[in-house]
């Protein structure tokens, strides 16, 4: 297959010549250039059927990175050494342990002898995902749900944006890419960004991936107002003495704790170029509110209370209904807060904790304060706000595309799908660039895109679940992969056809749940009519063991990690087996 086609030149109609003499100009940093946003000319090019797919969804278009010979390496990823708990019982504490080896798969290829010495780079970048940045003290946050459940609530979530810098300057410290050492070109975000669809929340993502001073802190600015200091038993009340379930546990009194998780603290900022995925919890309240113009959820939002305490009966009720997706309106949730409007606690309203828009999430990332190294919009153009979309296409190099989906579904719940203009406008896409190899980016695995609920925006457009998504991918034989999230779990799984046709579907732990993951992706020519992906896994800057009487920017993102790991009620199995984290995945070239 020849892989001389470029995105730009077949959806926008402009030579890709005249792009990289375009990106000749733009100052290159450790090796990568910066990415270019198309103009609005050329997003709005007419005509033709894949120049109607851009009005939809525009093309990024980004330089060629050169793969400089740097040496493979280990140190500072997963491979080396894991965090890993000491003692059996108890509040654990977390020291270094030993590395996770790398497995290699061949369910799709034969792994051929010799490869390593043959090979050749042709992309290497890194995935973040689920990273949930937590406004832990937002009016409209379900907490009170631990009456019934014990995960509902976690009691790290006012770390997010401490664990949050840690891993961007995790990635910073990468030396390129760990097999290849190829310099790493960019990272991509595939969703769940923030956690409550808040303007708080989404002001600190966005700094926290381009560099500046965060806040962590919403409603009075001098004093914290949430479920860590009501004295409410059942949750941790570090900053007191009361004798609360998670204390019985072993987790430790901390004072101090919640003057420090509220200082100011500077984040560097990516020094690669990264993208933006949407996800459910950016799109909507709660992860599955479709409520955008619901008046009495957005001033609850915004207002000066909050529900702290339910009972388990009442819990158990609104939180079945969540998980069948019984109140995709929030109809219930609106009812149980009037009910319940003498419980509630005061707060200090604030502004800034409104929910945001599709339109307002797009326009805060073409924000020139969150640019950055690049790209500008970090994947979205005004193109996207013209359309109503959230979903692109870019060039990772000369013979590599990507494309980022939008498998959030509009009308409600947590669960994905797409509509039929996007599947229409991702087939176009891969024909478009058929002699260009594709990655797909999405929030949502193939299995949790169940969810074909009518978007309210498209009401006569039918919705497409994820069987009918790997359907199309392996229709194109340049598909190689399809890099997710949304579980919170490390999974690889193979997908072929009766035809030979194949890819690898990627998904990623979270940053929220331990093991608070992130993953370096390589793809490689193995020049014996077999491509690989390699996977690595790599975890925050912080230090495993922890100080509790450390509370500076580093020690919170250490005791970020490690209350993740003894949350009541964590799940155990989110690292996945040794054949989801660092893999060989073998392909055949097609």
């Amino acid at each position: 297959m020849s892989r001389i086609r470029s995105v730009a030149s077949s959806a926008l109609g402009v030579h890709r010549r005249t792009v990289l003499a375009a990106a000749g100009a733009v100052s290159l940093s450790a090796g990568v250039g910066y990415a270019l946003r198309p103009t609005d000319s050329q997003a709005a090019t007419t005509g033709t059927p894949a120049a109607a797919a851009s009005r939809e969804a525009p093309v990024a278009s980004s330089r060629r990175a050169p793969f400089l010979p740097l040496a493979p390496y280990t140190r500072g990823t997963t491979l080396a050494s894991v965090s890993a708990p000491r003692g059996t019982s108890g509040f654990r504490r977390l020291v270094r342990g030993p590395g996770w080896e790398r497995v290699v798969r061949s369910e799709l290829a034969a792994a051929k002898s010799g490869r390593a010495d043959r090979r050749t780079t042709l992309a290497a970048f890194v995935q973040l995902t689920d990273m949930h940045i937590i406004d832990a003290q937002h009016p409209m946050r379900l907490e009170f749900l631990r009456s019934t459940d014990v995960h509902a609530w976690r009691p790290h979530e006012a770390l997010t944006v401490h664990g949050a810098v840690s891993l961007v300057e995790r990635v910073n410290a990468l030396r390129g890419a760990p097999v290849t050492g190829a310099p790493l070109q960019f990272a991509m975000t595939t969703g769940d960004n923030t956690d409550n669809n808040a303007r708080s929340e989404l002001e600190w993502f966005l700094t926290v991936m381009s560099g500046g001073r965060i806040t962590p802190n919403s409603g009075d600015p001098k004093h914290y107002e949430g479920v860590l200091n009501s004295g409410l038993k059942q949750y941790w009340q570090p900053d007191s003495a009361v004798r609360d379930a998670d204390k019985q546990l072993g987790f430790p009194y901390l004072e101090g704790f919640l003057a420090a998780v509220m200082r100011e603290l500077q984040s560097p900022g990516l020094t690669i170029p990264w993208y933006s995925t949407v996800g459910n919890h950016d799109a909507m309240p709660l992860g599955c509110y479709a409520s955008h113009g619901d008046t009495y959820l957005t001033d609850f939002a915004v207002g000066g209370k909050k529900l702290m305490s339910l009972s388990a009966a009442e819990a158990k009720k609104l939180q079945e209904a969540l998980k069948t997706a019984k109140d995709p309106q929030g109809a219930q949730l609106r009812e149980l807060l009037k009910a319940h409007a003498r419980d509630m606690r005061s707060v200090t309203p604030d502004e800034r904790r409104a929910p945001y828009t599709p339109t307002e999430y797009i326009k805060a990332h073409l924000d020139p304060a969150f640019q950055g190294v690049g790209p500008v919009g970090h994947g979205y153009s005004s193109a996207n706000l013209d359309a109503g979309t959230q979903y692109y296409s870019f060039r990772i190099a000369d013979d590599v595309i990507g494309i980022s989906l939008d498998t959030t579904d509009a009308g409600g719940h947590y669960e994905g799908s797409v509509g039929s203009g996007q599947l229409r406008w991702l087939d176009q896409t891969l024909r478009d660039n058929e002699d260009s190899y594709a990655i797909v980016f999405s929030h949502h695995t193939s299995k949790t895109m169940d969810n074909t609920r009518l978007d309210p925006a498209r009401p006569d457009e039918r919705r497409h679940n994820g069987q009918e998504v790997l359907a199309l991918l392996g229709s194109h034989r340049n598909v190689l992969a399809w890099v997710n999230g949304h579980i919170h779990r490390n999974a690889i799984t193979p997908h072929s056809a009766p035809d030979g046709r194949s890819f690898w579907e990627i998904s990623t732990a979270s940053h929220v749940d331990y093991p608070q993951l992130a993953r370096v992706i390589e793809l490689v020519d193995n020049k014996d009519g077999t491509l690989s992906l390699f996977t690595t896994c790599v975890e925050s800057a912080a230090p495993s063991r922890t100080d509790f009487a450390d509370l500076s920017q580093t020690g919170l993102a250490a005791l970020y990690r490690e209350l993740s790991f003894n949350a009541p009620g964590a799940r155990t199995d989110l690292a996945g087996g040794r054949a989801d984290r660092n893999t060989e995945l073998v392909l055949k070239k097609g």
